[in-house]
């Protein structure tokens, strides 16, 4: 198999299992969000530990986070993956996973706004256009639900925040959610000791609790895939893949959980996508310019690192 044919097997894999979430999510009821959240921390880390123990990795990331300012970064990315991950899990198991698909719709305008107020860039006329479709998309989502879509723009914000810092960052897929697991599993540990006293956690039943365990594996399995996938493809190639997901699981919304989808919910989405068309146009034709007026240096495209995915 060729490695750009391994890469789109890897990426697909991993975008088709984050479309996947909400009918997972929801087996894990009748366990709140937050108690959800603390076993997916605790287990993803013992599973990124034994990953990391596996491909001997633990001198490099010891090389890593001696600097303080990469472990405060990747603290901070840490914070950033729980407030995604508890928001996620909230709006699967309150019933809004429409919501929650378009949260990462609009991630990558949200991106952009970032790019814009932290890195100063300078957007070209078709981003402002895709940007003012996603203006559009909010303002008119805002009229139906009656209220802001509070989920989604949490999720978008703070999934594109972490990308933004993971980017500064730069450290292997592995490395980083092992820090960022560690950084929240004192807490995690405290809250389901709590549960546990306090006679309310629902960990006990086989079923139930092999389920609860599996968060690590369905956290760390995809993220794995997708940084391979990440070393093998184009950006821009990668940047196509992750609009699986979010359309996955609005399918899952609409058409498994029967959430409503009025007229004018829809035309919101329908601005979203038009944001996204446009968007992706301008990233394709952008990235095709720089391909043509850089020399080839022999590197393959896409080598230049990976992101995480909460």
């Amino acid at each position: 198999m060729s490695s750009a044919r391994h890469g789109y097997l890897l990426g697909l894999s991993a975008y088709l299992l984050w479309g996947l979430f909400p009918a997972y999510f929801k087996l894990l009821r009748p366990a709140t969000p937050l108690e959800i959240l603390a076993h997916r921390v605790a287990w993803s880390l013992v599973v990124i530990t034994l990953v990391i123990t596996a491909l001997r990795g633990w001198r490099r990331l010891a090389g890593r986070v001696r600097r303080p300012a990469v472990l405060l970064k990747a603290s901070l990315a840490g914070i950033l993956m729980g407030a995604n991950w508890a928001t996620y899990i909230y709006g699967v198991n309150s019933d809004h996973v429409v919501e929650t698909s378009l949260g990462y719709f609009i991630t990558p305008l949200v991106s952009m706004v970032l790019g814009i107020l932290v890195f100063r860039e300078r957007l070209r006329p078709t981003q402002w256009a895709a940007g003012g479709a996603g203006l559009a998309a909010v303002i008119v989502l805002t009229v139906d639900y009656g209220r802001p879509p509070w989920i989604a723009l949490i999720l978008a914000g703070t999934f594109g925040s972490y990308g933004m810092i993971k980017k500064q960052l730069a450290m292997p897929a592995a490395d980083g959610l092992f820090v960022e697991s560690a950084v929240l599993a004192g807490p995690a540990l405290a809250y389901l000791f709590v549960l546990g006293q306090q006679g309310t956690s629902t960990f006990g039943p086989l079923l139930h609790s092999a389920l609860l365990m599996s968060t690590g594996l369905v956290t760390v399995v995809p993220l794995l895939c997708f940084a391979g996938a990440a070393n093998r493809l184009p950006l821009s190639t990668l940047g196509l893949l992750q609009y699986v997901a979010p359309v996955i699981q609005f399918g899952f919304g609409v058409l498994l959980f029967h959430e409503p989808m009025p007229p004018a919910r829809l035309v919101g989405f329908a601005l979203v996508w038009l944001a996204l068309m446009v968007f992706t146009w301008d990233g394709l034709r952008s990235a095709q310019r720089q391909r043509r007026a850089r020399p080839v240096d022999g590197a393959p495209e896409g080598q230049t690192g990976s992101a995480d995915r909460p």
